[in-house]
């Protein structure tokens, strides 16, 4: 039997409108939007559903419209009787899939990232730190060009998406630093990029440690399904564990590649991105050239994907 692991993502290619058709169409979906905006105290929903995007785009306002969007999407399926054997999220999306197998209860989670989402924005003065997609070069040299250029300041592989896609984080000037460097080395294409922090880097430790507090007080329960964390890509089965995973995620590099190369490495053939748009799939068919591969976040691919089954 063909074995499927859901992925769930930590951005959106689009975001305004997201979650609308799902609210619309599917009672499980409502009940998530609604619980999500009473847990918020304010409408989260609406947010989602017509913007603006000034607004849906800022950090504190994204991770929990995100989780949102990814969980309504995951209770339709569940409904519908499709279920994983393991799961995995990409960065924020760790959450999401967090509350798909059941370690984490809905509004706790939404509540989280929208503090993680301030934690995050605050840890790091405006200007101080950046943030580099870098295309084209292998990763141990992507690792390697940000020790060389470091010096006393940070800079550090934050995403490990394909074997030839990466994107660093740190001070600004040390990122630059490595992105000139990386040019140097024939890298496809090295450019900082419009965000607002320099996420999954060692500056970003002031949140951590937020976020460690606000977690002290939480109870997970092992998953129902594996998750594969983002930390050591590896399988995690217990609710403690889990925990410390999201604390050490804040400041460490999200191994994506590891965790595809897992999953397959243990009988996944089929992946299923549960959230809006399709960022992981692209970064998947990099990883898993043969994997089957699908994206669920409305009615039409909600259709797509149970026809497949039948």
């Amino acid at each position: 039997m063909t074995k499927t692991a859901f992925v769930f993502p930590g951005q959106a290619s689009q975001y305004q409108g997201m979650g609308r058709d799902l609210y619309e169409n599917y009672e499980e979906a409502r009940k998530v939007f609604d619980q999500a905006d009473q847990a918020l105290g304010f409408a989260i929903s609406k947010l989602c559903f017509e913007g603006p995007d000034s607004e849906l785009q800022l950090t504190a306002n994204t991770q929990p419209a995100i989780l949102v969007v990814s969980v309504a999407v995951y209770r339709v399926l569940s409904k519908l009787g499709l279920q994983p054997n393991y799961v995995a999220g990409h960065s924020l999306g760790e959450y999401s899939a967090l509350v798909a197998v059941g370690a984490l209860d809905l509004s706790t989670a939404v509540q989280l990232v929208r503090k993680r989402g301030i934690y995050m924005q605050d840890a790091v003065a405006v200007g101080l730190g950046a943030m580099a997609a870098i295309i084209g070069v292998d990763l141990e040299v992507v690792k390697e060009v940000c020790a060389q250029v470091a010096g006393d300041e940070v800079c550090s592989p934050a995403n490990l998406n394909t074997p030839t896609q990466a994107v660093i984080a740190g001070h600004k000037a040390a990122v630059e630093r490595a992105v000139e460097e990386l040019k140097i080395r024939k890298a496809g294409r090295a450019r900082i990029l419009p965000v607002s922090a320099p996420f999954h880097c060692a500056l970003m430790k002031p949140a951590a440690d937020k976020l460690a507090m606000d977690l002290s007080a939480i109870e997970f329960q092992d998953p129902i399904f594996p998750i594969v964390n983002n930390v050591d890509a590896s399988f995690t089965t217990k609710g403690e564990d889990l925990k410390q995973n999201l604390i050490r995620q804040v400041c460490s590099p999200v191994r994506w590649v590891e965790s595809i190369e897992l999953m397959v490495n243990n009988g996944v053939e089929k992946f299923i991105e549960v959230g809006p748009k399709n960022v992981l799939i692209g970064l998947i068919k990099k990883i898993a050239p043969n994997a089957t591969l699908f994206n669920v976040e409305d009615s039409n691919t909600l259709e797509q994907i149970t026809r497949n089954q039948d």
